[in-house]
């Protein structure tokens, strides 16, 4: 699963997720592409799990860009443990995604492949998303 190498604090605060993302919002290296049309947290593993859906769909075939990195870590205290005593351990990795994100890119293959592969990709998602090409304007 993708996780940061080092960070600088250990616990985040959760923040909101307000507006449209203005950075990662355009397609900047394949012809075709993911975008989120609602906001949301990705986690590591719905990374990995839309990853493995395109690639296998695709057959290997053409050049694939993650854009997203979860570098948000999620806390979680144990089960059944009273109010108080602080924040919980680091459980988990998020990336906080904005409507208008680009998530992943692609190129290489047939405009039918690509989209049948990033559709079944954005069905593993916790948020919409819509696919589009680098022609379209949306």
């Amino acid at each position: 699963m993708l996780s940061p190498k080092k960070i600088k604090h250990r616990k985040q605060m959760k923040g909101r997720m307000k507006g449209a993302a203005h950075r990662g919002s355009t397609i900047s290296f394949g012809d075709y592409a993911l975008k989120a049309t609602q906001c949301g947290k990705m986690t590591a593993q719905q990374i990995e799990a839309a990853r493995i859906t395109i690639s296998r769909t695709v057959k290997r075939g053409g050049k694939m860009w993650i854009r997203v990195f979860p570098d948000k870590p999620v806390t979680k205290k144990p089960a059944e443990t009273r109010m108080g005593k602080g924040k919980g351990s680091p459980e988990s990795w998020v990336a906080p995604i904005k409507p208008g994100r680009i998530l992943y890119e692609l190129t290489g293959v047939e405009e039918s492949l690509a989209i049948k592969a990033l559709t079944l990709a954005g069905n593993k998602l916790p948020f919409q998303t819509k696919v589009i090409s680098k022609g379209s304007t949306i």
